[in-house]
């Protein structure tokens, strides 16, 4: 697949690791930094979704994603964990429940920009999900700085893969290929936010660490089972 990522906004709490063992597959480990585990609200909009090497359509190749993600390993390779995809498409919803095994979840939501801020809404739509809302306005506050290897801002967003499960317990791997994020220090009025509660992920800290990225390209690639 290809496709193209922007306007998003990384809003990550610190949590603990006990408060995501029972909601992750035993076959991956919580990945922690210097022994903190953190979960991600992320909204963002996609452009230029397709498979490779086939057309752009319009009317199914963009929408607004908003996803909830935590980080694993598995064989020593860090990748990402999604609770929820929340999508205002529902092909896209239904094409990658089946062949990605990724929980993605109808939702009705809408992204604009005006100047620097991206005004962002979401609720959930989902019939057999439980209710999620999401209401924010966020901008961007310094120039983009790469992140340093090493540091928790490189740790949490420098993964080039994704886990999934389906419910018969295979775990799935997808890798994804892109530059390194454009990362800019951020400030957000988060008016409504209720994504974690559904799981019963209680933050560590209610103040969030943000990242925003204008633009970005993506590849993935078809899921692999991961061996036991």
């Amino acid at each position: 697949m290809d496709m193209k990522w922007h306007n998003l906004l990384f809003i990550h709490y610190p949590v603990t690791v006990d408060c995501l063992r029972a909601l992750i597959p035993p076959s991956l480990d919580v990945d922690t930094f210097d022994g903190q585990a953190w979960v991600g609200v992320v909204p963002f909009r996609m452009s230029g979704v397709t498979p490779r090497q086939l057309p752009v359509m319009p009317w199914l190749s963009a929408f607004a994603e908003l996803n909830v993600r935590t980080y694993v390993t598995c064989g020593g390779k860090p990748g990402v964990w999604f609770f929820s995809l929340d999508a205002a498409n529902p092909v896209a919803v239904s094409v990658a429940r089946k062949f990605f095994h990724l929980p993605y979840f109808n939702a009705r939501m809408s992204s604009r920009r005006e100047g620097e801020t991206v005004f962002y809404e979401s609720s959930r739509t989902h019939r057999t999900a439980a209710p999620a809302e999401f209401r924010a306005n966020y901008r961007p506050t310094a120039p983009v700085i790469a992140s340093k290897p090493g540091s928790l801002a490189h740790w949490l967003t420098e993964r080039y893969c994704l886990y999934s499960a389906n419910a018969r317990g295979r775990t799935w791997r997808v890798d994804i290929h892109h530059q390194p994020w454009p990362l800019q220090a951020a400030e957000a009025e988060i008016e409504k936010d209720t994504m974690l509660e559904w799981l019963k992920i209680k933050p560590v800290t209610t103040a969030p660490l943000l990242h925003f990225a204008r633009d970005l390209e993506v590849k993935a690639w078809l899921p692999r089972e991961v061996e036991s």
